[in-house]
């Protein structure tokens, strides 16, 4: 938990004064002698074994006060509460790597089965679009909200030398954010000399997000790291998933064979620096429980989120209650239809 407004709990210091007031009211209130013409109408007025309960009020009156002083220091907590992401770009790497059979049939196949079942299970207002990188990166489909335009992107994936994670994620962004207007080019030759909004810019965009596979590292082409801060500075999340085991072999290919490796500690440096979530799968089946892990990520995330309308609302039931126990009670004795009293 924490607090928007720590300042105000030093009040809380001063809640043990009201407390000895009354204790100290009450006490000298019992001294006071009070001559009632009847006994008989003292011991009326008296309820047995119930006399704590006329501290209740004064209680819960402390109670709120302190309550009080809880909302105004603004406490906060982490909640999973529905995201409102409408544009998703999903990002995945085709370089000759996806090759690799040590995930049956072979990674690239594995992954095409993944994203198919990932995309029938998007939301209907959700709006996605695809981006494929190998030695460059390319949009294969615009951000359309038609699902048959998004299943064949999947299909025309063409597997191409070296790894451009970083270029991925440019033309990620680029798509995301047209508005930007991002010389894609100049960002991935000379990425120091593009213009990005600052981060206190009004272009925190909560409504997008980017989902990025890939199985190997980087080869040519922006640090991913770096164009991972620019998205945080836009506000927008990057969640990875690496895919294959730690040792893939393309076998014969080209005459060679090569082992390739998953960059496991980019991929997750990319999502932390954006606030999204990471994901390993050394098989297809966990490469599909990836994808449904997203998909709840997706519907559902952390925010730390005011919760004062949780003290606010404790102090209108006790305020309640405190009423209701507080109502005069009129006790009638005597025998027949009438009171006895003597005056």
């Amino acid at each position: 938990m924490g607090w928007l407004a720590p300042e105000m709990l030093w009040a809380l210091l001063g809640l043990p004064v009201p407390l000895f007031l009354y204790v100290w009211a009450w006490r000298r209130r019992k001294k006071i002698v009070i001559h009632f013409s009847s006994l008989r109408l003292l011991k009326a007025a008296q309820v047995p074994g119930h006399a704590w309960r006329v501290h209740i009020p004064a209680f819960l009156i402390w109670l709120i006060v302190a309550l009080g002083v809880v909302a105004l220091a603004r406490p906060t907590a982490e909640l999973s509460l529905p995201t409102d992401y409408r544009k998703l770009v999903i990002a995945m790497d085709v370089s000759r790597s996806m090759l690799a059979r040590d995930v049956e049939p072979s990674r690239i196949e594995a992954a095409q089965a993944a994203v198919r079942d990932f995309i029938g299970t998007l939301p209907n207002d959700v709006r996605a679009g695809i981006v494929s990188f190998a030695g460059t990166a390319q949009v294969v489909q615009t951000i359309t909200e038609d699902r048959e335009a998004l299943l064949a992107a999947v299909d025309r994936f063409e597997l191409q030398r070296a790894t451009a994670t970083g270029s991925g994620l440019l033309f990620s962004l680029s798509l995301l954010r047209p508005d930007l207007a991002i010389d894609l080019e100049q960002a991935i030759y000379s990425p120091s000399a593009v213009h990005w909004p600052a981060p206190s810019a009004p272009a925190s965009d909560r409504h997008a997000a980017i989902i990025l596979l890939s199985d190997g590292r980087r080869t040519t082409g922006p640090d991913p790291i770096e164009i991972a801060q620019r998205a945080a500075d836009l506000g927008i999340k990057v969640h990875t998933v690496a895919f294959g085991t730690e040792h893939g072999v393309i076998p014969g290919y080209e005459g060679y064979s090569f082992f390739v490796k998953v960059d496991q500690e980019t991929l997750k440096a990319v999502a932390q620096i954006t606030g999204g979530q990471y994901f390993y799968a050394a098989s297809a089946d966990e490469l599909k429980a990836a994808y449904a892990g997203l998909h709840s990520k997706l519907s559902l995330e952390t925010r730390r989120t005011e919760i004062s309308f949780v003290a606010l609302s404790a102090m209108l039931i006790l305020a309640l209650v405190a009423i209701l126990i507080s109502r005069p009670r009129i006790i009638l004795t005597g025998r027949g239809t009438g009171a006895n009293q003597t005056s």
